[in-house]
């Protein structure tokens, strides 16, 4: 249902997944077992899975925190956008991987929850695609100690909120890892 003219694919993006950032994050290991059985999935089903990488002041490209989890690792023909902002668009290429794919959907996993997933879900809804968020497969660290509340919390009300995001001629929602898929007539999200 997007409002992208042909644009009928789904991708996976899976955003941040580095070590630095998901050092501390909560119920790290079975996010990223989840993320590695979406990777799996999605490369069965040949639906793109495009990574994205941070790199700013506290994580340096190229340092180890900068580097991808051991857990999950990307296929040399799988797209890799280097982003600077929390939107993964905002000025990268994702959009032109996307649109070489003919990614209309897409399916968000990674961390964190309060920033990156909330900033590149929006990015993609107001740019016109669908976009499912797995509600299991995103995560944040303890930020409670600067007034946020609990990270359970945080990602439960992220889920809540983007379950219920309503736009025009596109489609917003949640799924569980084991219930997404990535055929054109998928009736998650």
């Amino acid at each position: 249902m997007t409002t992208l003219p042909d644009r009928p694919r789904s991708a996976l993006l899976v955003t941040d997944v580095q070590k630095g950032v998901v050092a501390h994050a909560h119920r790290r290991d079975e996010v990223i077992a989840h993320i590695a059985a979406l990777v799996e999935r999605a490369r069965e089903q040949h639906a793109p899975v495009v990574w994205v990488q941070h790199s700013d002041d506290h994580i340096e490209q190229g340092t180890e925190s900068w580097e991808y989890v051991p857990e999950l690792v990307r296929r040399e023909d799988e797209p890799l956008v280097p982003k600077h902002y929390a939107d993964a668009f905002e000025n990268t290429g994702l959009e032109a991987v996307l649109a070489g794919h003919r990614v209309g959907r897409l399916v968000v996993a990674g961390a964190q929850t309060d920033e990156c997933i909330r900033a590149t879900l929006h990015g993609a809804f107001t740019r016109g695609y669908d976009v499912t968020l797995v509600a299991d497969a995103h995560t944040t660290q303890d930020l409670t100690a600067y007034g946020a509340p609990p990270p359970a919390q945080v990602i439960a009300h992220t889920n809540l909120y983007w379950q219920g995001h309503r736009g025009s001629g596109r489609r917003a929602g949640t799924a569980d890892t084991a219930d997404v898929t990535f055929t054109p007539a998928s009736g998650e999200g």
